[in-house]
């Protein structure tokens, strides 16, 4: 009759395991770029290179007279740092180039502009926005509204109001005061970069095991089935965790990212999503003998949901109802939220506490089911 392993019997070999893990990441170039470059390189890529913002964006300009008041107006554009005005003789020249895509809309100021200004009219002002880009024709609508409001409150100053305005509206920005959308995608780019770090490295380690063979050597030792995951987990946490932290660096130093929540809440929490990621990886690669397959598998079920998703770009309130319904069953739209609360808005209990609860579910469920598959036998 076989005695049970003593708790040190079981750490040395949890112990061997973990160093012939951390030697195979050391070994294989890789694992590292993955978790170290392949951050790098994609915060430097969405940081610099995607912005949801329009600055500089070309318009037409069409003065059918030239006034005081539309000249002001016009000004008042080329001050602004999101408009670049060209001016067109005639509306026909204008449309030509809205139609080649030359600018990205027209200004159209008829000739009473200046006695419907005078005259508390708005009617000799017209706008042509091109709608093939309906996120930039948006924008461009509500920059100009913003410049014509700016425009009208300099008048008022002068003491040429315009109209009577019965309502004053005081429009203050919490949380993204400038309205950059650099702020909004860092930080959901890093549960972006911890999905593709946690799920597509461990969704392969096991699946390489079988295909070079390593498991059966394994499979003749003392090694349990839960030593061998434990062993693969740590190495792979510890990496994920490194590369979670030069995504913090690169998002608050490089591109001035505000971090208003405290570094031991996004330790945590990070920590919470990293074990679920590695949980899904470990499920796929337990499932898959082929590390071609695991890597497909990873990239569908993992990393794309986290990407289109999440709330990372695309707002889940404006999805239809049975993708919303789905989002309950990705994990990255929990830590995206609290990524987004943590930079943005500091730690706010009811918004951390719910998101990292579910978290943890998410993790004790994908480690159970793990367990339960994973069988110290040859199939």
């Amino acid at each position: 009759m076989t005695s049970q392993p003593t708790f040190m019997e079981r750490w040395v070999r949890v112990r061997a395991m973990i160093r012939k893990e951390s030697l195979q990441i050391l070994r294989d170039p890789s694992s590292l770029a993955i978790a170290i470059v392949l951050p790098v390189l994609l915060l430097l890529i969405f940081g610099y290179g995607v912005s949801l913002d329009a600055r500089h964006v070309p318009i037409a300009v069409v003065q059918e007279s030239r006034t005081p008041a539309s000249e002001g107006f016009v000004a008042g554009l080329r001050q602004s740092p999101w408009f670049v005005p060209r001016s067109y003789p005639d509306i026909h020249s204008a449309v030509a180039a809205l139609r080649r895509q030359d600018v990205e809309g027209i200004l159209w100021l008829r000739e009473n502009f200046g006695r419907s200004i005078e005259s508390f009219r708005t009617h000799g002002a017209h706008v042509v926005v091109d709608g093939v880009d309906d996120n930039t024709a948006r924008l461009v609508e509500g920059y100009l509204t913003n410049t014509w409001e700016t425009w009208i409150g300099f008048r008022n100053l002068r003491g040429r109001a315009l109209s009577f305005q019965p309502v004053n509206l005081d429009v203050r920005i919490w949380f993204n005061p400038d309205s950059r959308s650099r702020d909004f995608l860092v930080p959901g780019l890093i549960a972006v970069i911890m999905t593709l770090i946690g799920a597509l490295l461990t969704s392969m380690i096991i699946a390489r095991e079988w295909e070079r063979g390593t498991l059966e050597s394994l499979f003749s030792t003392p090694v349990t089935i839960g030593e061998i995951l434990i062993g693969k987990f740590i190495p792979y946490f510890l990496l994920g965790m490194a590369g979670m932290g030069v995504s913090v660096i690169m998002g608050h130093f490089l591109f001035e990212v505000p971090l208003r929540g405290t570094l031991l809440v996004l330790t945590i929490t990070s920590a919470l999503f990293l074990t679920t990621a590695l949980g899904m990886g470990l499920v796929i690669s337990t499932v898959s003998k082929n590390q071609f397959v695991a890597g497909q598998i990873a990239i569908v079920f993992t990393f794309l949901p986290a990407f289109i998703l999440s709330g990372f770009i695309f707002d889940i309130h404006s999805m239809p109802l049975f993708i919303r319904v789905i989002t309950h069953i990705i994990p990255a739209s929990y830590y995206v939220t609290i990524l987004q609360s943590v930079f943005l808005a500091g730690d706010i209990p009811g918004v951390i506490i719910p998101n990292a609860i579910a978290l943890f579910f998410f993790s004790l469920f994908l480690f159970t089911l793990l367990v339960r598959i994973s069988r110290k036998r040859i199939i």
